[in-house]
């Protein structure tokens, strides 16, 4: 029956949209138990984007998971990349609802800032890195996302962070956290956070090797995209546990 089958919720990144996720979201709806819902997050549309509050994310991430309990369902799982990550992290902390969660490389840090400044030292290392981070992702979109993200969108990313980073400490759901060790955007420290502080019985840490941070479009995303339908598709392991690939 309709009610039976699960909904997911997918949640892309900062300054992303859906195609972050590549033919992710094909591969799980062609599985029967899942109907898979995307959104592209406020001000995400345009080409710079600009003039938004990061509280419009949130509300907009709200609305969409309203809708789907609105329209039935009664276990959702979710997955966020990188701030979509913290977004969906955020949801599953007040939402009984969502049964599984899946963190993409999570952005709960990010290299250049820190307490909403720009971090010198950091700034200065992600400078350094720019080459290897042309090298491991598609030129113009790296460009195409300098572009168009003000500081000011910069700093409402940093304020939702900021606001969400808590939220980890109550999360129950089984929740499997994906990052890549050549990410250059998330360090580690990121995902060391979400799974030191979680409280669900199934939690499970999975580094790939040589993933960047286009988890979804690089050639390891096949590990990806089978790391994750595995986990939704299983049953909880309940166990903590740390995996690489």
């Amino acid at each position: 029956m309709f009610f039976k089958r699960k909904a997911i919720l997918m949640i892309h990144g900062f300054v992303g949209g859906i195609y972050d996720f590549g033919s992710l979201h094909n591969e799980l709806q062609l599985n029967k138990q899942f109907d898979v819902f995307t959104f592209t997050l406020p001000a995400h549309n345009q080409f710079i984007v600009n003039n938004v509050k990061h509280q419009e994310w949130l509300d907009e991430s709200i609305n969409q998971i309203e809708f789907l309990m609105q329209n039935g369902y009664k276990e959702i799982y979710l997955i966020g990349h990188s701030m979509g990550g913290v977004i969906a992290a955020y949801l599953a902390s007040i939402y009984p609802q969502v049964k599984k969660l899946v963190l993409v490389a999570p952005a709960f840090r990010y290299f250049y800032f820190k307490e909403g400044k720009v971090d010198i030292k950091s700034f200065n290392e992600t400078i350094k890195n720019i080459p290897e981070i042309f090298k491991g992702n598609n030129t113009e979109e790296v460009i195409s996302r300098i572009l168009k993200t003000p500081i000011p969108t910069m700093i409402e990313f940093t304020k939702l962070v900021n606001q969400c980073q808590d939220c980890v400490n109550v999360i129950e759901c089984p929740t499997l956290t994906i990052h890549g060790t050549n990410d250059l955007i998330v360090p580690t420290e990121a995902t060391d956070y979400v799974y030191n502080s979680i409280k669900s019985k199934t939690n499970i840490l999975v580094n790939i090797h040589k993933l960047n941070h286009e988890c979804f479009v690089t050639k390891k995303s096949k590990e990806v995209k089978e790391t994750i339908t595995t986990f939704l598709k299983q049953s909880p392991k309940n166990k903590k546990e740390t995996i690489e690939l």
